[in-house]
Parts: structure tokens; sequence; C-alpha cells
């Protein structure tokens, strides 16, 4: 047996062994870490009142960053601005729990669990202001929606890659993706499935931005440095982005700094752009955007800084000769 595909064989091997040692970890950490770390709420209410929660908060050292707000309707427009996840409201008539599940349903199941020890033995009321959409209650087609555009995107720009020499039409197909992704998955996701609440054509620009910049990456990386680029541009938009993305739960239940960092990845600032623009009018999805736009540039700019391979010129056949005189 030849000696030099039995070494390649076990190198390649031992190579997704490691792969596959990294991850693991990668994956599931971030889920079987979740906690609270820095996350975003609001108090509201008189000082004296909410004194006893806030000290409830606070003495879970680092897991909530405090926003105190005038009424429930000063708190419920922060939750609208995504500048916290809930509140804590007193009222006259008791405590109340604002929640917004289209924010995040596990951390909304949070503040549940956490509104019953703050409610010591009394009644708590649950206040829904940004709720889930009747076909999707619990958020989970909106996460399983959100994984195949993230593949898709990938693929498309593996494809282009391979199967497209030419730099500017590997931009165009680019594009054309993106355009496509944008109106074909809104369609499904909003007006079949139902999994998304905003206006048709927000979602679809949202979505688009999307698959131009996990395409545009793909492509961009494997048009510059061929394999390994297609490789990097991969574990760039999937493999590591989808873990600390964030979408099933929010990035401040992530370990950190993993949490901050995946909003700078495709995935995290995906899943963020997406939350907004479908849930929350936009609100809290203008970084998120940039982000994503700095992928997509990125990625075109890379494509077309790649000069087209020139065509080799046919041979030419050699002129007839004029056969020598005899002498």
């Amino acid at each position: 047996m030849n000696r030099t595909a039995i070494r390649l064989a076990v190198i390649l091997a031992a190579a997704v062994v490691v792969a596959q040692a990294l991850l693991v970890p990668l994956f599931v950490a971030p889920a079987a870490n979740l906690g609270p770390r820095d996350l975003p709420v609001a108090v509201a209410g008189p000082a004296q009142a909410t004194a006893a929660i806030t000290a409830k908060l606070q003495s879970e050292e680092g897991a909530f960053t405090i926003t105190q707000a005038s009424d429930g309707a000063a708190a419920d427009q922060l939750i609208k601005d995504r500048d916290v996840y809930g509140a804590f409201v007193v009222t006259p008539t008791g405590l109340e729990v604002h929640i917004a599940p289209a924010a995040s349903p596990t951390v909304a199941q949070l503040f549940t669990a956490a509104a019953q020890e703050a409610g010591a033995g009394q009644q708590v009321t649950m206040v829904t202001v940004v709720p889930l959409p009747v076909d999707d209650p619990r958020g989970t087609g909106f996460v399983s929606g959100f994984l195949p555009l993230l593949l898709t995107g990938m693929l498309a720009g593996i494809l282009l890659v391979v199967l497209v020499a030419v730099p500017r039409a590997r931009i165009l197909g680019v594009l054309g993706y993106a355009i496509g992704s944008g109106l074909v998955g809104t369609l499904i996701l909003r007006d079949w499935l139902g999994v998304l609440a905003g206006t048709y054509w927000a979602d679809a620009a949202a979505i688009g931005l999307i698959g131009l910049a996990a395409s545009a990456t793909v492509a961009g990386l494997g048009t510059v440095f061929g394999n390994p680029g297609i490789g990097l541009g991969a574990l760039t938009v999937f493999l590591v982005g989808n873990p600390l993305s964030g979408v099933a739960g929010a990035p401040e239940l992530l370990p950190q700094p993993w949490g901050e960092v995946g909003q700078h990845l495709p995935a995290g600032a995906a899943a963020t752009l997406m939350r907004s623009v479908a849930f929350f009018g936009g609100n809290g999805g203008a970084y998120s955007m940039w982000v994503l736009v700095v992928y997509a540039v990125g990625g075109l700019a890379l494509i077309a800084l790649r000069k087209a391979p020139r065509p080799v010129p046919a041979a030419q056949p050699a002129p007839d000769r004029e056969p020598a005189p005899t002498r």
C-alpha cells in the first residue's frame, strides 16, 4: 500500500479529531453556562418602594445593569427601544414584571422566575410588552429559520468560488443571491410560517443584508486565499459565529467576552438585526447593521481586487516553409 496515501489519511483523521475537540466545547460551553451577565433591566417606581428590588438585583454581582425609570410607561419605552430586556415596576396595587419575549424568550422566562422571588409570596402581575408572533409563541421557529440563512449564505459563497472563475461574475452572483434570499426568505419566514412580524420590505432588507454579508465573506476569502480562505470563511460565518451569536438566548447570557465577540461576527450581528427589524421596528439594530455592511463590503472588495485569469492564447500553427531547393 502507498505509504504517502496512508500518511495523508492519518494526518487528515488527526486533523478532524482536533477540530472536533475544539468545536464541541465551542458549541456546548456557551449553552451550558447561560446566565445573566450585565443584562440590562429597568426598575420603575418610587425610590423607597424599589429599593429592595434594586438591592436584590445588585446582590448578584455582575448579573444585571440597572436603569431607573420613572414609571411603567417609561420602562415600556426602554423595552421597545431595546435598551433593556425587561422591567420591575412597583405600582400602588403591587409588583409588575414587564417582559419582551420577542427580544429573548429565554430572558423572559428568567424574569418570570425572578418575579416569583421578588414577590416573596405576594401576587406578581406579568405584563408582556413585545410578544412573539402567534404562529411562533415560543420563538423556536425564529431560531430554526435563522440557521438556514447562514448555511445557504455560506454555501453560495463556496459554490461561487469553486464554480465561477471570473471575479465580476462572482460579485454578480453574490448580489443576486442576496436579493433573492431577502425576497424569498421573507415570503417563507414572514408570510408563510409567520415567525417574523416586521413589514415585508424591512424584513427582506435585513435578510438580504445577512445573505450578502455571509456569502461575500466566504467568497471574498476564498477568492484571495483559495481553499484555506473558504475554510476561514466557514469558521467565521457559521462554525464559530453561530454558537456565539446568542440567537437562542441573548448575548448577555453567554460567558464573556464571547457574547460580545459574537456580536462582531456575521451570525451574532444578523441575529440582533433580525430581532430588531422583525419585532422592534428596527430599534437597537443600527450597530449590527453596520457590522454586516463591513463584512459585505469587505468581501466584495476582496473579490474585486482579484484579477480575472488571462485566457491562454491558442497555439498558432507554424507557417508553411518553402522546400529548400535541391542542387
